[in-house]
């Protein structure tokens, strides 16, 4: 490996929700692909990178609206370079639009498709985010000077997103989702037939890594005792929508799951702890049954953002989004 001659600038990245809680180190090594560990320790220990202006330890763990500063860093050959959040992308990301659910001068309300991430790292090059800068380049006509995500969805759930379009959007959405001001329900297609009388659950999630440490492991979550130090609380309201019989004879019912808390994979954890977990989830779901109904076709997981409320960050006015049901033919 050579080193290249040109040096990166001094990159400002602003934190968001879907970074929010993760320790300044992990933040790094993940836009800062390609340049080595040991280098990424030493720039934060030596006072290099800035957390809002201030020095930060690799432990810090980021919030969103924070704001890092990244400084210059010579590159190998194989490097990437920081994937700096107002870029419109690297130049093999493909431009990409999806369909529009409601669009201003502030925000822009997509659907997102299952099976496309929300924005890069973890193995995936480039998601929705990265794909519409590169679709919406400033200068250009249609263009946009600034494109955030307000919130994330997981890469097999389709749905409602929220991007920002203007910073001060961005603060305002972020600060709803974190009060807990937003109304999010969701669809889901799950196993069995679901209890008419559990209407609510409410049990704590303690978030966990398996197949490696704290840098490299994969991200699960579980349940715990609501006594347990590390659990979170986590509160989902759930209503049967209809009742159906799945292409190999066992009942599956639809539901609206509406999520007072926003915990990493809530919904999933919560809906199979009850044994009534979402088809085609791959991380907590029913195997066996779900291979047997990709063989007929039906190979997502069937999660879907459906309905979000919210209020418009500069007019105030109540907005309430609706995402058409993907299910209609499970």
């Amino acid at each position: 490996m050579t080193e290249t001659a040109a040096k990166q600038q001094v990159s400002l990245l602003t934190i968001d929700s879907a970074s929010e809680g993760q320790r300044l180190d992990n933040f790094l090594l993940r836009v800062c692909k390609g340049v080595p560990k040991t280098h990424v320790y030493r720039i934060i220990r030596s006072g290099e990178v800035r957390v809002n202006k201030g020095r930060a330890q690799v432990d810090t763990r980021l919030a969103a609206g924070d704001v890092v500063r990244i400084p210059p860093i010579r590159l190998t050959d194989d490097a990437a370079p920081v994937a700096s959040q107002q870029q419109s992308g690297p130049a093999h990301t493909p431009p990409r639009e999806f369909p529009v659910l409601f669009e201003d001068d502030h925000l822009l309300a997509i659907d997102k498709p299952a099976g496309v991430a929300v924005h890069g790292g973890s193995g995936v090059s480039f998601g929705v985010i990265e794909q519409l800068r590169r679709a919406r380049r400033a200068g250009e006509p249609g263009g946009a000077k600034f494109l955030e995500l307000v919130h994330r969805l997981d890469r097999d759930t389709s749905g409602i997103l929220l991007i920002a379009k203007r910073r001060s959007a961005l603060v305002n959405l972020q600060a709803q989702f974190k009060a807990r001001e937003t109304g999010k329900t969701y669809l889901a297609l799950v196993k069995g037939t679901w209890p008419a009388k559990l209407k609510v659950i409410d049990l704590p999630l303690h978030k966990y890594l398996v197949n490696g440490g704290e840098d490299d492991g994969e991200r699960r979550v579980k349940v715990v005792a609501k006594d347990d130090p590390d659990g979170m609380r986590s509160i989902t309201l759930v209503k049967i929508a209809k009742l159906y019989t799945l292409p190999n004879g066992e009942p599956a019912s639809l539901l609206e799951v509406t999520i007072k808390t926003g915990r990493t994979h809530q919904i999933r954890v919560h809906l199979a702890h009850h044994g009534h977990p979402i088809i085609g989830d791959e991380k907590y779901g029913d195997f066996e049954l779900n291979k047997a109904l990709a063989k007929a076709g039906m190979k997502r997981m069937y999660l879907h953002a459906w309905k979000l409320g919210f209020n418009h960050p500069a007019t105030v006015q109540e907005i309430t989004l609706l995402s058409p049901s993907p299910f209609t033919a499970a």
